[in-house]
C-alpha cells in the first residue's frame, strides 16, 4: 500500500483467520477500497465475498459460471451446485 496502488490483489488471504479476525479483516479491506483502491478477491469464504464484493465472478474449472451481485450469485444452480451445497427449504441467502 505504501505505492498507493490502484488494483489489490487478495487471494485467500483471510484463510486460516479466526472468526474475530475475519471481522477485522473485512474492515481493514473495506476502508482500502474506500480510499480508491480496486479489490480483486480470490476467496472461498462466502461471508468475505458476500460482504465485501458489489458484483462476483464465480469460475468452476477455469471458466466463468455466473457473474452478478451476491444475491444473484448465491441463488444461481450453477453456483450452488459447484460451491455452496443443495438449498435447503428455510434456509436464506444474504
Amino acid at each position: 500500500l505504501a505505492t498507493e496502488p490502484r488494483l489489490l490483489l487478495l487471494d485467500e488471504a483471510l484463510a486460516g483467520l479466526t472468526p474475530s479476525e475475519i471481522q477485522q479483516a473485512i474492515a481493514l479491506v473495506r476502508a482500502i477500497h474506500n480510499m480508491g483502491v480496486t479489490l480483486l478477491i480470490v476467496e472461498h469464504l462466502m461471508e468475505v465475498i458476500f460482504t465485501l464484493a458489489p458484483r462476483v465472478i464465480v469460475f468452476n474449472q477455469g471458466k466463468i459460471i455466473a457473474e452478478g451481485a451476491p444475491a444473484e450469485i448465491v441463488n444461481n444452480p450453477l453456483v450452488v451446485d459447484a460451491y455452496l451445497g443443495k438449498r435447503r427449504p428455510g434456509v436464506r441467502a444474504p
